[in-house]
């Protein structure tokens, strides 16, 4: 992540260069885009280091959804440093004209640019398949539902960097065809659109699992079905799961034991229940389960 920030800034100095060079709203927009990345990928830093953090006795429950929160901080970098400056300089130039000069820098940098986006893309592509495969979930879905916000953002921002390179190409391809420079003013627009579109996107998963997001449904339900599978299970009666930080999973059951389980058989039981799940779900890391009698023995 280090060596990615360090790349990110790299190219944001020689995109910034290209754009003063060239006069193109597009270049400097792309050049914002990826110093707002390089800004994202130090907050996701800070999330991986600071949700890795051991419970103790002010948080028992661990430091995961500070991950979740330094990863909106990030999302909202992306929204003010990358969609703001876009937008807003995109629309000044469509409104007011500018010549640009020679673009043959800008597009060796967009070139280069592409590559090591590119790279950064395939690497975050194949780690997003390979936990999909690891759940049994296609990559879309897993995607859609993973609490591993930092992966998802770099995967979402490594795309829209990809796409932004075309973009800003395109606009200035088009500049060069028409001699008008409202093609790469809209350019501009349209890359701060797209950064609006990922940094509203994150910034949604993100406050949901600030505040308490449960766990997948299909995981849920598989999760019920594990516990009711148990001899020593009637039924479950109500089960609550929730996001405690990246791959981390609370369940909390109320369970309707049979009634023939005596003290030490229910401790067992429940014992046998928390082993049992989180055996079967690595994610799981607390269980807390609460003996409660079925609806018919609540009539009687």
């Amino acid at each position: 992540m280090i060596v990615a920030g360090l790349a990110n800034l790299a190219i944001a100095v020689a995109k910034l260069v290209a754009g003063l060079f060239s006069g193109s709203s597009a270049m400097l927009s792309e050049a914002a885009h990826s110093a707002a990345d390089t800004v994202t990928e130090a907050l996701l830093f800070v999330a991986v280091r600071r949700s890795g953090h051991p419970a103790d006795a002010r948080h028992p429950f661990g430091y995961g959804k500070a991950g979740f929160f330094w990863a909106l901080m990030a999302a909202f970098a992306t929204l003010i440093g990358g969609a703001g400056f876009s937008i807003t300089h995109g629309v000044h130039e469509i409104l007011t004209g500018e010549r640009l000069t020679d673009l043959t820098i800008s597009y060796v940098v967009l070139a280069v640019s592409f590559v090591i986006e590119g790279i950064s893309f395939r690497k975050a592509l194949s780690q997003v398949r390979g936990e999909a495969r690891r759940h049994d979930v296609s990559p879309h879905s897993y995607v859609a539902r993973t609490s591993d916000t930092a992966l998802k953002a770099v995967l979402f921002e490594d795309a829209a960097a990809l796409a932004g390179l075309l973009i800003a190409a395109a606009g200035l391809l088009a500049y060069q065809l028409t001699g008008s420079s409202v093609w790469d003013g809209a350019a501009s627009v349209v890359i701060g659109l797209l950064l609006l579109w990922v940094a509203i996107h994150l910034i949604r998963a993100n406050v949901s699992l600030l505040i308490g997001q449960s766990a997948p449904e299909g995981l849920t339900e598989r999760i019920r079905q594990e516990i009711a599978a148990l001899p020593e299970v009637e039924n479950v009666v109500e089960l609550l799961t929730m996001m405690l930080g990246p791959g981390e999973i609370l369940v909390a059951a109320r369970v309707d034991f049979v009634d023939d389980t005596t003290g030490a058989g229910l401790e067992r039981a429940a014992d046998r229940v928390e082993r049992t799940l989180k055996e079967r779900f690595p994610p799981v890391t607390q269980v807390f389960l609460d003996p409660t009698p079925g609806r018919s023995a609540r009539e009687t």
